[in-house]
């Protein structure tokens, strides 16, 4: 997925935004906008798409308009503006907006861990990462995000990442793919769904990944301070909604799939028959699934959505020592300060939400 593409740097000056943009129509429901950090809504961001389709803001009183808007960058820079209520995007993209930028804002809800791998021949000479010194590396782009991790683990393996190894762009799609087929590259470093892309194409791949990548959040639901002092009960519905909805895609994965395809039929796949399709979008959507069931672990298990300290804290001191960020701030003043926020984002009939994923109404 494109939200995880680039190492983030804001390059134009945005005043610090005054609260979303929320109106209120006359039928009583406020229209708010997230903004994504993707380029399509396709069949991986269930927790963003399904309480659009399944009525679960509108039933808080909420219209929501989920955009697209490129990555996680384009996306933050529509909520700083004002064009924008919340945005879904990388972690540590949030982080460096506050450390980089004096920029306040905050995580409301943990979605994902960070789910990249370095991909390479499941039948190739490489069986482990020291495998890769003097090998070529295809990536999204050489300001991929990735590219921090990978050089850790690097280094951690004693491969000098500037010297032993080299990167080459690829951008998504067939390249990648063909690149690796061809021998151009001998490994992919890509995001989760991204990599199982790939594999619907028909290679098969050995994942390498290093040992404490899970260990970070990552995809997170966010919004602007100015946001959580006007409107507290909004930030809290609309959190309450993608709760919801990750409950209900993880209770039937298939379902979700469907409802996806109905309401917006022009991310289905083509080019092969029917269970082809599904399955080929089932190994996408499931690649989002894991990471968003191993954030629920990662933050405590108890929770949906809920942001630990603790693992921000990681994935702060980490972009530091990786030099991604020039200084850390404390975990707890990067997420929503709302009372009891998450126990209230939480106050839903889960049973009733997994039971009806099961009863599946298309």
């Amino acid at each position: 997925m494109q939200h995880r593409r680039s190492t983030f740097c804001f390059i134009v000056a945005l005043a610090v935004a005054a609260a979303a943009q929320v109106t209120s129509p006359a039928r009583g429901e406020e229209k708010v906008s997230l903004a994504v950090g993707t380029t399509v809504l396709n069949v991986g961001y269930p927790m963003v798409t399904l309480p659009v389709t399944l009525g679960y803001w509108k039933a808080e009183g909420y219209d929501v308009d989920v955009q697209p808007v490129g990555a996680s960058l384009q996306a933050i820079q529509q909520m700083v503006a004002g064009n924008a209520g919340f945005a879904e995007v990388n972690a540590s993209a949030v982080i460096q907006a506050n450390t980089k930028n004096d920029l306040p804002v905050r995580i409301v809800l943990s979605n994902g861990v960070i789910d990249w791998s370095l991909a390479v021949d499941a039948d190739g000479p490489i069986k482990s990462i020291k495998d890769i010194k003097g090998k070529t590396i295809g990536v999204f782009s050489l300001a991929t995000g990735g590219i921090a991790y990978l050089n850790t683990y690097l280094r951690a393996n004693g491969i000098d990442p500037a010297k032993d190894v080299e990167f080459v762009p690829l951008g998504l799609g067939a390249p990648p793919v063909e690149a690796l087929r061809s021998g151009k590259v001998q490994g992919l470093l890509y995001w989760a769904a991204a990599v199982s892309t790939f594999e619907n194409a028909g290679p098969k791949l050995r994942k390498l990944v290093g040992d404490d990548w899970r260990s970070y959040p990552d995809y997170s639901l966010s919004t602007m301070q100015a946001t959580i002092n006007k409107n507290p009960a909004m930030v809290i519905a609309i959190a309450r909604g993608v709760a919801k909805a990750t409950v209900f895609a993880l209770a039937n994965p298939d379902c979700a799939l469907k409802l996806h395809w109905a309401k917006y039929p022009s991310t289905k796949p083509s080019g092969a028959d029917e269970a082809t399709l599904i399955k080929w979008d089932l190994n996408n959507q499931r690649a989002q699934l894991d990471s968003m069931q191993e954030a629920f672990k990662l933050n405590g298990g108890k929770l949906w959505g809920n942001a630990d300290p603790a693992a921000f804290t990681r994935l702060i001191e980490f972009l530091a020592a990786a030099k991604q960020i020039d200084k850390t701030m404390p975990a707890k003043d990067l997420i929503v300060g709302i009372p009891d926020f998450y126990a209230k984002v939480n106050d839903f009939d889960v049973k009733a939400v997994e039971d009806s994923a099961k009863a599946c109404k298309v």
